[in-house]
């Protein structure tokens, strides 16, 4: 099969082009690599069933480069995903996450492409949720509290009206707070990523807020499994999923957990809390059991030990730095 990946370079993206790969299909990879790494995609550019086109998905190359690929199934991973910059550049959010969303689904309408997977965000699109009512499924009512979590939302209704109106078969996947190998620890970074490269570099651990803000923490295999059903599942087209564990984790109980498989590390540091984010979120994540047959499969302390096993490998080799 055909397909296309936006932001195939990154962290996600990479593990969704991996697992492409090994099933057998081909894969166009758009990413302009402001974030991505090239490094990421070596072994699955290596293969001889992936060929990368660094274009800018607002841009005006990206319609030719899908029309060449002529893709069956598109995954839509490129994004500005950074809630603090959505706050202070809310311009730049929108347009790579809502205008960006809207050129590439039209490219994929003009290419004969119908299922098209986005990677939402379920700790934004829902806003701040009332702690009674976690987790929360896909029912509860938004109330959006940052740019990002705006963009994210108004690309899922874009897409969902492409389908009305052209035919498209969108599929939102709301992701949790997706952890795993290869996340970078810079700029953009989860939380895990970042605490990991601080315990190897022997470095002080900042935690924002008290640490007692929460978040549903799922592992990386789990969601490339829940994107390849969003590719293939037949119920799958107009599916807007909560993809996590519906577990709560604080900051908090995430670092001690992590201290806990490193064997080692200091207690944290402090500092003030950061604009526009959550308190607390959960994901009830039943619906994507019906809709896509998917469940998670990674618990917190197994998803961990795989992450520090790649991260302390990693640095070792010199790919991950303080």
């Amino acid at each position: 099969m055909r397909t296309l990946v936006t932001g195939g370079s990154g962290f996600i993206g990479s593990a969704v082009v991996d697992r492409l790969v090994a099933d057998g299909h081909q894969v166009t990879v758009v990413d302009d690599l402001s974030t991505g790494r090239r490094e990421n995609l070596a072994d699955a550019l290596a293969s001889g069933r992936v060929e990368l086109a660094e274009v800018d998905l607002a841009g005006p190359e990206l319609a030719g480069v899908v029309a060449g690929a002529r893709p069956e199934v598109v995954y839509h991973l490129a994004a500005q995903i950074d809630v603090r910059r959505s706050v202070s550049d809310p311009l730049h959010d929108a347009r790579v996450n809502v205008l960006g969303t809207i050129a590439l689904a039209k490219a994929a309408l003009e290419a004969g492409c119908r299922r098209l997977v986005f990677a939402s965000s379920g700790g934004t699109v829902y806003g701040e949720p009332d702690p009674s009512a976690l987790p929360i499924d896909e029912r509860y009512p938004p109330r959006v509290t940052n740019p990002y979590g705006v963009s994210k939302r108004s690309a899922e209704d874009y897409l969902a009206s492409f389908a009305e109106l052209h035919g498209l078969e969108p599929v939102s996947l709301r992701l949790g707070n997706v952890y795993g190998p290869r996340q970078d620890p810079h700029g953009e970074a989860g939380v895990v990523a970042i605490f990991c490269n601080r315990l190897l570099a022997d470095e002080p651990v900042t935690i924002f807020g008290d640490g007692r803000q929460t978040r549903d923490y799922v592992f990386v295999d789990d969601v490339v499994d829940a994107f390849v059903a969003g590719g293939e599942h037949p119920d799958a087209p107009g599916a807007r999923v909560n993809i996590g564990t519906g577990v709560e984790t604080s900051v908090l109980e995430l670092y001690d957990a992590l201290r806990g498989v490193a064997g080692f590390g200091a207690e944290p540091e402090f500092a003030p809390a950061r604009p526009g984010e959550l308190a607390r979120i959960a994901l009830d994540c039943g619906e994507a059991g019906r809709v896509l047959g998917w469940a998670p499969k990674a618990d917190l302390a197994d998803g961990l030990a795989r992450t520090w096993a790649w991260a302390f490998q990693a640095v070792n080799a010199g790919s991950v730095g303080g």
